[in-house]
């Protein structure tokens, strides 16, 4: 048995200062002021540190530096040294059908050998997204017709596996890959990602699990202007759609989402639907003249903004910084948020038998020390 005492305690929308924390077999026992430490327990003394849950990344490619798909116990370990102790390694629409088979197996195999115990599933990132929006999209090997015959065999070879599958609504053909999904996948969540749909294109899909905005703001159409009148697009429906959670990837600079758009996101989504994410990348093209010192972003070559370089505690000290959001607030956003949008309960949140995967912060969210199913990790 493992307890935590002398900690600030980060609930959903609560702290519990000077507080306990019981966990054995891996999950959560008891917590609160009264919880009492069993004699012969292994105490570990937080010293006025916050502990939450452990961090959910939903959406990353890399570690900043290496892809999940190269080495992904690298990357798992790189991410759990920084408090992601829920991961969803996600799958590039620039890899063709043989790739994505390959790169699946290369992670399916290491997490069965029990190298990546924070792996828990994947964000499919394609293959059906808009080909005129994203990085590396010259590389795009979908832009074709959507036939069946080609995507059938990457939804059964990970059927029990992916958690997200990100599309295009304006995509002809769209509904039918939608639809074959959820023949294989009934609890499949899906997410509008590098569109231009229209808001009817979008709501359209919302009865079939469209729940998620990818990178909300990023890769979306630009809205119309017609005389005297602004139009809407995928940005708008989001904000609209109070069912529709928006990730967001907020970076030092605010290059990718703006302060002020996070500030105004965050009014409008209200504290339930933001997810942050890291959407790590690994690009090597020079930074567009402003951007100099966006050193936690990527840029590929021909200068497009390519995901980031970030783990996710760092974009909660970001989001900290540009909306004056809590400790507590950056907890919800990263874990409790993005655990229920994947419809994984058992995690996100400090609570009697959820699965005792914590972090211990201080109030500027720099990570000190990880728990992961109840072990210390080294």
């Amino acid at each position: 048995m493992l307890a935590i005492k002398n900690a600030v305690i980060v609930m959903k929308d609560h702290i519990i200062p000077d507080g306990v924390i019981l966990m054995d077999n891996g999950v959560i026992l008891d917590f609160g002021k009264k919880a009492a430490i069993p004699q012969g327990a292994e105490v570990m003394d937080a010293q006025g540190l916050f502990a939450g849950p452990g961090l959910v990344d939903i959406h990353t490619h890399a570690d900043g530096e290496t892809y999940f798909h190269e080495d992904p116990e690298k990357c798992s370990r790189t991410l759990l040294a920084h408090g992601v102790t829920s991961v969803l390694p996600a799958l590039y629409n620039n890899f063709n059908k043989d790739e994505y088979l390959a790169h699946i197996e290369i992670i399916d195999k290491a997490v069965k050998a029990g190298k990546c115990p924070n792996i828990a599933g994947y964000y499919m990132e394609g293959p059906y997204l808009n080909p005129n929006f994203g990085c590396e999209r010259e590389t795009n090997p979908w832009r074709g017709e959507i036939k069946r015959g080609d995507y059938m065999e990457i939804v059964e070879r990970v059927k029990h596996t992916a958690r997200v599958w990100c599309v295009a609504p304006e995509r002809e053909g769209i509904l039918e890959f939608v639809k074959d999904v959820k023949s294989v996948m009934p609890g499949a969540v899906f997410s509008v990602a590098h569109s231009e749909a229209s808001p009817q294109q979008i709501e359209d899909l919302m009865p079939y699990g469209l729940r998620i905005a990818t990178h909300h703001t990023n890769a979306t159409g630009t809205a119309e202007y017609f005389p005297e009148c602004r139009g809407v697009c995928v940005d708008e429906t989001v904000n609209y759609n109070s069912e529709i959670y928006a990730e967001l990837i907020c970076d030092r600079m605010g290059i990718h989402v703006h302060p002020y758009m996070q500030r105004l996101i965050r009014k409008i989504k209200g504290r339930d639907r933001l997810i942050l994410i890291s959407d790590a990348f690994v690009a090597d093209g020079s930074p567009i003249p402003g951007c100099e010192e966006a050193f936690d972003i990527n840029f590929d070559r021909s200068g497009e903004i390519a995901g980031s370089k970030m783990t996710l505690d760092i974009a909660c000290q970001n989001i900290m910084i540009h909306t004056g959001c809590s400790v507590c607030d950056a907890f919800h956003y990263a874990s409790y948020n993005p655990s229920r949008a994947v419809q994984m309960t058992d995690i996100g949140e400090i609570r009697k038998g959820n699965k005792a995967n914590l972090i211990l912060v201080d109030g500027s969210f720099t990570v000190k020390k990880v728990i992961l199913k109840g072990e210390i990790f080294q």
